[in-house]
């Protein structure tokens, strides 16, 4: 099963969903791990329902990150942001489908905390101190 998942993950790695830019989105952020060097872009495009849209991402990064972040973003197309704000690293990881270790995991969480500083528009600091309850 493990090799499934792995197939999976390579081929949102290769092809990734979502790839771009937009050029009205209506929230953004950027992220950056430093220790890996992987970036992340995220821009949504929120409608007058507060539903997602549109989603993008563009950046650079190992597999884990770049796949993660395609996979987010299929699964933020059509919700509110509610709904999206509701999602956490237990959806992330179980989408992977994978054991993902601790130095791996902030390459594999990268693009959910993108996408949750530009809903919530928090500062770096506010993340730090809420981390644990995203």
């Amino acid at each position: 099963m493990d090799e499934l998942y792995r197939q999976n993950i390579l081929e949102h790695y290769r092809n990734p969903h979502n790839m771009g830019t937009l050029e009205n989105h209506t929230h953004s952020h950027k992220e950056h791990n430093p220790l890996c060097g992987d970036v992340v872009q995220i821009e949504l495009l929120v409608d007058d329902q507060q539903r997602i849209d549109q989603v993008a991402f563009s950046g650079k990064g190992c597999a884990i990150s770049q796949a993660s972040t395609s996979m987010l973003t299929d699964m933020l197309i059509g919700k509110t942001v509610e709904e999206a704000k509701q999602i956490n690293k237990e959806v992330i990881l179980d989408e992977l489908g994978i054991e993902i270790g601790p130095v791996r995991l902030k390459c594999a969480l990268l693009s959910l905390k993108a996408v949750k500083m530009a809903l919530y528009n928090l500062s770096e600091e506010e993340w730090d101190k809420e981390e644990d309850d995203w």
